[in-house]
């Protein structure tokens, strides 16, 4: 069963297929000798994202959650081997940076891809070897009221930071965690309503996956689509037991993360083709 809202079954069984045969490609390019060693470090991080991506796109399709763990340790593979090649090519030619990402939480993109992997991680229960690689890669411990919090859920040793790096819109969500118990399930979905929006940046501070699907900026055809994701609230739901059942069916709540055995918390949508593009309606295809 497709759970997500905006593209047809053709669509997903055709990115995911070519995810696959790319992860294939690219995995055999890292034993080959390097034709460009000082980009490496970016190549293998670039992998690690393709992985996150086939994960939602998996999601999406409706593919069973388990099948989702699998993926999990090569992503945190790639992303340690980004790392140690960082610290080769950085030390090698004198250099600071080495790589396009900038790794810290006070940036919102890597932000929310550390909270998007720290909440795959409570949803599908992750072996404590990769839970303890993941804090390891992700760092900044104390800066992050809402990010720490989660992660102490875990990792109750974590030192909980004093501050919100980034409220907009995550004072939504701390709100919904320090609320009393009868009016969690009602904030939590204000900040799943509204997740998607106030997540819109401009320019550099634009989130790297933003604009995928939209009809005009990035059309499905383009391919790089796999959904929307307020994997962040499903973080907090599993780290403090909120009430989700007002997010249930939201098109952007993955609940069936937190169910893997069932039913699907999503509406039942009809395997048809995707939606056209912008330019495919312009010209009646």
């Amino acid at each position: 069963m497709i759970r997500d809202a905006l593209a047809g079954i053709d669509y997903w069984d055709d990115r995911i297929k070519k995810d696959c045969l790319r992860l294939e490609k690219r995995s055999a390019m890292l034993f080959a000798e390097s034709k460009n060693p000082e980009y490496d470090p970016q190549f293998t991080f670039d992998i690690s994202k393709d992985i996150l991506r086939l994960i939602f796109r998996n999601y999406s399709r409706g593919n069973h959650v388990s099948k989702l763990k699998d993926l999990y340790p090569m992503l945190l593979d790639m992303w340690e081997l980004s790392d140690r090649l960082s610290a080769e090519v950085c030390a090698k030619h004198n250099l600071k940076v080495c790589r396009s990402w900038i790794f810290s939480l006070s940036v919102l993109n890597h932000y929310n891809w550390c909270f998007w992997l720290v909440g795959l991680a409570l949803a599908l229960d992750i072996a404590d070897e990769q839970w303890q690689r993941l804090l390891v890669l992700i760092g900044g411990e104390g800066e992050d009221a809402l990010l720490d919090r989660i992660i102490s859920s875990r990792q109750s040793d974590r030192k909980i930071g004093t501050q919100l790096l980034h409220p907009k819109p995550y004072a939504c969500l701390l709100k919904a965690i320090n609320a009393p118990e009868e009016q969690q399930a009602v904030l939590l979905r204000d900040f799943v309503d509204h997740w998607y929006a106030e997540l819109k940046r401009k320019g550099k501070d634009e989130l790297w996956w933003y604009i995928y699907g939209d009809p005009e900026k990035h059309p499905l055809e383009k391919g790089s689509y796999f959904g929307r994701w307020c994997i962040e609230a499903v973080a907090a739901v599993k780290a403090f037991g909120l009430d989700d059942s007002l997010c249930l069916g939201h098109q952007h709540y993955p609940g069936d993360l937190l169910r893997p055995d069932g039913p699907s918390t999503h509406p039942a949508r009809p395997e048809t083709k995707s939606k056209p593009g912008l330019l495919a309606r312009l010209f009646g295809r």
